[in-house]
């Protein structure tokens, strides 16, 4: 008899999280050089770390035989001053996806609920299924936005969770602040709220979420270091919430989650404001050099306020597999209920002109 049988049956029933295709096995595959490779993915920052960065990881890297700070005292410090709270409203994590998982930890059980909109990060209903939660889809609004008094309406007794993501993955809009504080006045007391923010860096208008942390509201400020920061590979991400979410989250994480690099690394590149506004940069030039690019062959696609683009090329998958068989690695959408559409990293000059050449043979523009 397999051991399955004994598994839980809401596992079972998962589709597991498929990430990007790596450089590496894609080299393999097609007999390439690695460096002739272009990855734009899995909405990683061409750019790469900050140099300050780099240099705190190395040299913290001759003190790896010692356990880490449990608390990332340092990092959440930082990050306090940063935002204007007490050390107590920070949390941080194995990237931002971590602490969505310690959020279904703390809050979700076989009555519970959890809501989040159509064609959104695909770790949300995997986590809320892993913990027997209802998954609640609300579709968009016609311009591919959060319908957030939609989500207002779909709230039960039972609803737990909403996650607000902003900018959306791997949509690109966005919602604004009028229509968030509609939405933050009527929101119940016992759901929590997060904004899953992991690609505000990119947005030209932020909208203020912050206050309502200090408001004390039920609210989570989800961040990552992995876009923006371009440290991707060191997985590190954080919240600012309340002290007592903080405490809940805390509670749930497992000891030493954020690691000794990740630690020394996002404290030095929290300084180095040069290099977010670089990063920022190159994503803003790119994105006008597809959009130029589609414009010109007739393709659609949806303005982003990410380091990413949607583009609807018909068949999704058959246009990544034939992307990937020339050595540029894109996303197709199957997994999100978008098989018509691709998504693209928005790189360096270099690496979005390949993607273009390929993408004009393939496309047969």
């Amino acid at each position: 008899m397999s051991i399955t049988t004994y598994a839980n049956q809401h596992v079972l029933d998962l589709v597991a999280y498929q990430p990007g295709k790596p450089i590496e096995e894609t080299a393999r595959e097609l007999g390439m050089n690695p460096e002739d490779i272009v990855k734009l993915a899995s909405n990683e920052n061409s750019l790469g770390p900050s140099p300050r960065a780099i240099n705190a990881m190395c040299a913290a890297a001759a003190g790896a035989h010692i356990y880490p700070d449990g608390a990332s005292f340092t990092l959440r410090s930082k990050l306090a001053d940063m935002f204007g709270v007490a050390f107590e409203q920070t949390v941080v994590g194995s990237g931002s996806s971590e602490i969505i998982e310690l959020l279904c930890h703390a809050c979700l059980n076989e009555k519970a609920e959890l809501i989040a909109a159509k064609h959104s990060f695909s770790m949300y209903p995997i986590m809320c299924k892993l913990f027997g939660a209802k998954y609640v889809e609300v579709d968009n609004k016609a311009d591919w936005s959060h319908d957030l008094m939609g989500m207002l309406k779909a709230i039960t007794p039972d609803t737990r969770l909403i996650f607000i993501t902003n900018p959306t993955n791997p949509v690109g809009t966005m919602v604004y602040q009028e229509e968030i504080d509609a939405f933050m006045e009527k929101v119940p007391g016992h759901v929590i709220i997060a904004f899953d923010e992991a690609y505000i860096d990119f947005a030209d208008e932020k909208p203020d979420t912050l206050k309502y942390v200090k408001q004390g509201k039920n609210v989570i400020l989800l961040r990552t270091f992995s876009k923006a920061y371009g440290l991707a590979g060191l997985r590190a991400g954080y919240g600012i919430t309340t002290p007592e979410i903080a405490d809940l989250l805390n509670k749930a994480r497992t000891p030493f989650n954020m690691n000794l690099m990740a630690q020394a690394a996002t404290v030095a590149a929290l300084e180095d404001k040069e290099h977010i506004a670089a990063s920022v940069k190159m994503v803003n030039e790119g994105k006008k050099q597809f959009y130029a690019a589609f414009d010109s062959w007739g393709i659609p696609y949806i303005p982003s306020h990410g380091n990413f683009i949607l583009v609807k090329t018909g068949k999704g998958r058959e246009v990544f597999n034939a992307c990937l068989s020339k050595g540029v690695i894109l996303r197709h959408m199957d997994g999100y209920g978008l098989p018509e559409y691709i998504r693209i990293t928005v790189g360096n000059q270099s690496e979005n002109t390949r993607c273009l050449e390929v993408l004009k043979e393939v496309c047969g523009k």
